[in-house]
Parts: structure tokens; sequence; C-alpha cells
């Protein structure tokens, strides 16, 4: 088993090299690193030199939709409950990172280049049925020509994956995923009020609140459009969920990972939940908001009220990447939830340069619904 100083290094390493070829011509992206890359050793990595996360920043829209160079990593972040036409459930996926290679004060290698740059782009994409898990990722440094997110109209691309917006805001917008082994184009549309996570956008990681992000959700968009797999297209419709977070350091370096919900409830309302793993179960970090279609909602997290949170894996299931928990019971007792997760398809690995899992789930109890999870930091 790979230590996760061992993870840290080699995830380094890797972007190191990938990197320094981009700086030259932009590359496909790098074989799979199977148990050694993964999100949460990214997001544990130290923050030093780049900008920190200040509790009170107010967030301003919509240049923060746009890219905060400074801060180490941050991620534009589509989850989608579709259904085709022929009453199939399906998840899409799409995630695009942007990961500073050095701090925004260190002179960047090859300055006198018009191309160098200090700034690396990372997407990956999904499509997940019961029977199958199709998974794609892209790499590129920045630039306008290969990868970026730009204003007037707001734009995130890498090549040719793209979302597409009809203005500086992000609705009304198209979102494209061309592969060799699937494509979808998504017609998104949201007349609902952005909901700013935690305390206004400050969304504390950890219980003394040593790490934190500016995190902020659309759980309410309005969904049309095709998927294309195995050379048929079909018509899907839904609901999808936006998330945008940047940070210097998501995770302290006692903390090995996370379990992450997007819930959406029949009662119309939505619920975000996370547990950050600590090294063990006393010092695990717990929080949630509870969002509905008007822009209100309620904070809940484990700081405050401890006991308030109960998430309980109920099955294990042994993937390509690790031994994962793909059922789940979760409790919000202020909140009067009571209900089961399961997986979809149990097998959502996704095997990339920086490994995790990621997938549709169920909701039953209480309350019941469609959602995503993802899992990260399992051996």
């Amino acid at each position: 088993m790979t230590s996760k100083i061992g993870k840290q290094t080699c995830f380094i390493n890797l972007l190191t090299v990938v990197f320094c070829t981009l700086l030259s011509a932009c590359s496909p992206a790098p074989e799979p690193h199977q148990k050694t890359s993964t999100i949460s050793s990214m997001s544990a990595q130290s923050s030093v030199g780049y900008s920190k996360v200040t509790q009170g920043k107010n967030l301003t829209f919509p240049q923060d939709h746009l890219a905060h160079n400074d801060y180490k990593i941050e991620w534009w972040y589509l989850t989608a409950n579709l259904t085709t036409s022929q009453g199939e459930d399906i998840g899409v996926q799409w995630t695009q990172f942007r990961i500073a290679m050095t701090p925004p004060q260190q002179p960047q290698a090859f300055a006198d280049n018009t191309w160098s740059t200090n700034q690396l782009y990372m997407a990956h994409a999904a499509v997940t049925s019961k029977s199958e898990h199709l998974t794609a990722e892209k790499w590129s440094r920045a630039h306008p020509k290969l990868a970026s997110v730009s204003p007037s109209p707001f734009t995130v691309h890498l090549q040719n994956w793209q979302w597409q917006s009809q203005s500086d805001d992000l609705f009304p917008a198209t979102l494209t995923v061309n592969n060799p082994n699937f494509t979808y184009q998504l017609q998104l549309n949201s007349q609902q009020p952005i909901q700013l996570q935690g305390d206004k956008g400050y969304s504390s990681k950890s219980a003394d609140q040593s790490v934190a992000s500016y995190y902020y959700s659309q759980p309410f968009i309005d969904v049309t459009g095709e998927i294309t797999r195995q050379g048929i297209t079909e018509k899907v419709s839904g609901k999808a969920w936006l998330d945008r977070e940047w940070s210097s350091q998501f995770l302290t370096k006692a903390q090995q990972g996370w379990d992450w919900f997007s819930l959406r409830l029949n009662d119309n309302s939505t619920l975000m939940a996370f547990r950050l793993r600590g090294n063990t179960e006393q010092n695990h970090f717990y929080s949630a908001r509870r969002m509905y279609p008007n822009g209100s909602g309620r904070n809940i997290n484990s700081r405050e009220n401890p006991n308030d949170i109960e998430m309980q894996p109920t099955q294990w299931q042994q993937t390509a990447l690790g031994r994962h928990p793909i059922a789940w019971r979760i409790q919000i007792h202020s909140e009067s939830i009571d209900i089961t997760t399961q997986a979809i398809n149990p097998k959502s690995d996704m095997l990339v340069s920086t490994s995790y899992w990621e997938g549709p789930i169920s909701i039953d109890g209480t309350h019941q619904g469609k959602g995503y999870m993802e899992l990260t930091g399992y051996n």
C-alpha cells in the first residue's frame, strides 16, 4: 500500500512531467496512475506561496465564475441525473480543473515565451448507466487556443470540450463533450439564485477551520440534449447540479479523503452533504446544506452541532481502485432526513490520472430521489 506522502510525491512528479511536456506542445492525457495519484492527495498539498481562503470575503458574480489563478486549484463541476427517451436512467459528469504549478510570485520558466504559463488544465467526463461506466480525460496547458476560462460570453473549454454560455452569466449554456467512446451535447438552463455554501461562500473543511474553500452551487438546473454511445444517439432530459470551488488547500494532512453527496429530494429541495475522513472516526468532519429553489437554505455542520449529521456506509464493493462504500445511511436530525443511498453502478471508478469514484445514486427512506456521489482516498 502506497503511503499518503508517497501518493503526494507521485502526483507532484506526474504533474511536473506533464506540465513540462505541455510547455512545448499540447499532448494527450497521460496513462492512468491507479492507486498512486488521487484527488485527495492533490488537495492536501502545501499551500505556501498561494493566496489564502479567508472568512468574510464577498463573492462577486459574474467575476467569480472565472478562473482564480493565484489559488492552487479549482474546478467547474457538473453532474446530471438524466433519463433517455427510452426510459433509461443515465448519469453524466463533466469537470474541468485548473491547477497552478507554481505560486504566483515565483518567476515562470521560459517567461519570454508567449506560450509560457504556470497554469495546467485537466478535464474529466463520464456517462454512467447500470451496465457501463464510460470515462475520458484531457490535459492541456492554459492558452486561449487550448484551454481557458473567459467572459463575454462565459466559456470554459479544453480543446473540443466546452461549456458555452450565451452571456457573462452561467445560463443559458450548452455543454459539449466529444470523445471516441461517447459524446454529449446538453442544453442547460436555470432561473434560480446561486447557493453560497458554508458561511456566505466560505466553506470550512475542518473543525478548527485551518483549511477551507470558496464554494458555491447551482443545484437547480434543467437539462435537455443528446448523448451518443456506441454509435447510437438518444435524446435525454433531467436535472443537473453545478459546483464551483477554489482554494490552495482543501484537506489537512491528517485527512484521508472525502465522501460527497449531491441529493435531489422529492419535496423539491436539494441536499449537499460531505464527510472528510480523519485518521479516526472521532476526527471525521461533517457538513451539509439543505437548499430550496427560491435561494433559501440552511447550513448544518459538525463543528456547531456534533451529532446532527450521521453518515454510515452499509455496503462495500471491491473495485479496480480499491474497496469503496457504495450504499449509505444518511441522517440529518435537524432536517428530519433519514435516507439510504445506493450506487446505480457500483463499478464507477474514474480510471484517470487522478483517480476517484464518481457515479449516480438512488435515494430512499423519509425522502426519495436521485443524486450523485464522489469518493476519494480509498485503497
